[in-house]
């Protein structure tokens, strides 16, 4: 009797469960970890777990703005959408909300879908700038280093083109060079607000520089940009006298002139002695009785 009844409750509880299906009234898992990820501009936003038999929808909004969605983040599978092209005013403060929805063609009566909300985002202040390149030139002339900087280019098209660093933060940019002697680990760090740096350097050393995007403007967990590759300045071939010094190569003269003139008169003693060998035996032979 007691099986009988359990069977008869599962039985019920199924029948309920898919009539909530039938009704489009089952509610849907919410999203978890919506997160903001932002490199040179170019931004997603990502969630999870992958849906089943269930999508997601994006709305994100400007504060005090109205909501908008992306068509392509529209009661879709996956767990990302991209808003690089979305979020027009760079400096605005935003919010994403990502809502648990019927998948496409089906209905539900349900008037307010679960969602969760992101944290707050804002490409001026979030985005991460990338590791600049950067070309080395010497002037041997008036020892000088001359650092040329390559802006990193954004994720933003407008003009007709891709903007720069330069072109959407202008006098905001800034860049941070860490500099050292080759072979040294001492470091120095110079700020330089253009994309240009000069640095005056000892006459044939090589120097090693890095560089990365500075903004002060922003909270300091965010003020810096990726490291670029360390390039180094070529090393020019040091003269004899700047290698050794002038005492060095006196000293080393010297000692070659003593050992040369020890080996001159070396050579003229036992010239001489051979002379007078050949006489003395000469003299020796003229003697002898015929």
């Amino acid at each position: 009797m007691e099986a009988r009844t359990c069977i008869a409750i599962g039985l019920l509880l199924f029948s309920f469960h898919l009539a909530g299906r039938a009704s489009g009234n089952i509610d849907f898992p919410k999203a978890q970890d919506v997160t903001w990820s932002s490199y040179n501009f170019k931004t997603l936003l990502s969630w999870g777990p992958k849906p089943t038999d269930y999508s997601y929808t994006v709305e994100f909004y400007g504060v005090g703005k109205d909501r908008e969605r992306n068509p392509h983040c529209i009661r879709t599978k996956n767990t990302d959408c991209d808003l690089t092209r979305m979020l027009t005013d760079l400096k605005e403060t935003y919010y994403a909300d990502v809502l648990s929805e019927p998948e496409r063609g089906a209905t539900s009566d349900i008037v307010e879908f679960p969602h969760t909300r992101s944290e707050q985002f804002c490409p001026y202040k979030d985005t991460l700038i990338s590791r600049p390149d950067f070309k080395i030139d010497v002037d041997k002339v008036k020892n000088k280093i001359v650092l040329y900087i390559k802006d990193p280019i954004s994720a933003i098209y407008e003009g007709g083109r891709l903007l720069n660093m330069r072109d959407i933060f202008k006098d905001d940019l800034k860049y941070r060079v860490t500099y050292r002697k080759a072979g040294s680990t001492g470091k120095k760090v110079q700020l330089t607000d253009t994309s240009q740096m000069e640095l005056d350097a000892e006459g044939g050393e090589s120097y090693c520089f890095s560089v990365q995007a500075f903004l002060p403007s922003r909270s300091l967990g965010k003020q810096l940009g990726e490291m670029s590759r360390t390039q180094c300045s070529p090393k020019e071939p040091k003269s004899i006298f700047e290698e050794y010094g002038l005492g060095v190569i006196v000293g080393a003269i010297l000692v070659l002139t003593v050992l040369v003139i020890m080996v001159v008169a070396l050579i003229v003693v036992c010239c001489r002695r051979r002379r007078a060998a050949a006489r003395s035996e000469k003299e020796d032979v003229l003697r002898s009785p015929a």
